[in-house]
């Protein structure tokens, strides 16, 4: 079955500038559904850091925005790639590098959503200061109804 996730648009958090994304909807992104581009497991103090997967960032299903991605963005259903995390005493970075203007969207282990965009340049950045263990489901969208091949995410604990 298909959750639909309610969300509603909190303050900014200290992580990096990005917002947690909290109501309004986004109710295409399912992090039910089985990632397209794989899973990683990795504990606190993981080598080599960072740990990298390349993909195609964008998708049908428009997210409305909110957070560090006021505009909004295309992100596919089903999450691109999926971190099963043991913290440790180290702050948690996601960010992705591409050749186009892309788009962070993450589902924390406690149910909370962050959006980024342009952090460096077009690049989004999403930190977490003091990170949970657990899952987290990780999209990379687009600006634009376009996808952006050759989009690297990267996890990093630096």
């Amino acid at each position: 079955m298909l959750k639909q996730l309610k969300i509603a648009f909190a303050a900014a958090l200290a992580v990096a500038g990005v917002s947690a994304v909290s109501a309004g909807q986004a109710d295409a992104q399912n992090y039910n559904l089985r990632p397209s581009y794989g899973s990683i497991t990795l504990n606190a103090g993981f080598l080599p850091d960072p740990r990298s997967r390349t993909l195609r960032a964008g998708g049908d299903s428009h997210f409305g925005g909110g957070g560090g991605c006021p505009g909004g963005g295309w992100f596919a259903n089903a999450p691109d790639w999926r971190l099963h995390y043991r913290a440790g005493g180290y702050p948690l970075t996601i960010y992705a590098s591409a050749p186009g203007d892309t788009m962070l969207l993450v589902n924390d282990p406690s149910g909370q959503w962050f959006c980024n965009d342009d952090f460096n340049g077009l690049d989004p950045l999403i930190r977490f200061s003091n990170p949970r263990s657990g899952q987290y489901d990780i999209w990379a969208g687009t600006y634009n109804r376009s996808r952006v091949h050759n989009t690297t995410i990267f996890i990093s604990e630096r």
